[in-house]
């Protein structure tokens, strides 16, 4: 079966994502057990996993324009992606809601930080894997 160029899309998105961020969590949790609690020593390492999520994004999409006849999405493509973030937001939510929490605990800035960051990672990750789903199974 031949996969649409969103889908293809879809799926570089979310290699890049586990890879680049992935990567960059697993760094900063072992920065923060070994007492790192500045957040401004997290920004190289953060700037690096982001330069690895574009450039994982720029070669995976350059292959996926290349082996796809049509790059122009679809209603369906557009519905599956609709469907996929509705689905998938909640997770965002509960992390803005739990980082609100922790500050009104006092709990120090780069928990915080890194609880958002969790909460977007994993929003995103669910929105990717929820397209994959969608579009395997169709809507």
């Amino acid at each position: 079966m031949d996969t649409s160029f969103e889908e293809k899309s879809v799926w570089v998105q979310l290699v890049g994502l586990v890879v680049g961020l992935g990567s960059y969590l697993v760094v900063a949790g072992l920065m923060v057990s070994n007492g790192v609690s500045a957040l401004p020593a997290f920004v190289p390492v953060f700037a690096v996993a982001i330069a690895l999520v574009v450039a994982i994004n720029i070669a995976g999409h350059v292959v996926a324009a290349v082996a796809s006849q049509s790059v122009e999405a679809d209603e369906r493509d557009r519905l599956i992606a609709c469907r996929a973030e509705s689905q998938s937001s909640w997770i965002l939510g509960v992390g803005v809601i739990g980082a609100i929490m922790a500050l009104i605990l006092s709990v120090s800035g780069v928990w915080v930080a890194h609880l958002l960051l969790i909460s977007l990672f994993g929003s995103e990750v669910a929105k990717g894997a929820l397209q994959i789903v969608h579009y395997r199974r169709g809507i």
